[in-house]
């Protein structure tokens, strides 16, 4: 049952956040810094995502193979590579360090 109040929760939650966004004045959102703040912040949210994705287990700091596949797919970003070569690439890094015993 209490799994179930947490998605109750959690739906009404992302409703009410939605519904203050809708609330929020037209003169407030043409501001030239809430409309820098807003180019940039779901880069810095998704970066944080990465790194804490990639360089966590278990509330600890580790370095292993999703690093390193982190690594290739930046170095293919580097080079201009395609999306789906980007995250091939970092599939294969991850696979192979972690095939080697990393």
């Amino acid at each position: 049952m209490t799994i179930w109040i947490a998605i109750g929760a959690t739906a009404v939650g992302c409703y009410l956040v939605k519904l203050l966004g809708l609330l929020v004045p037209a003169g407030a959102l043409e501001r030239p810094l809430v409309q820098r703040l807003s180019a940039l912040l779901p880069v810095a949210l998704l970066a944080a995502l990465t790194a804490q994705q990639t360089f966590s287990a278990n509330g600890a700091l580790v370095l292993d193979a999703r690093g390193a596949g982190l690594a290739a797919a930046a170095l293919a970003l580097l080079l201009r590579a395609p999306f789906l070569v980007v995250v091939a690439a970092a599939v294969a890094v991850t696979a192979g360090v972690r095939a080697l015993g990393g």
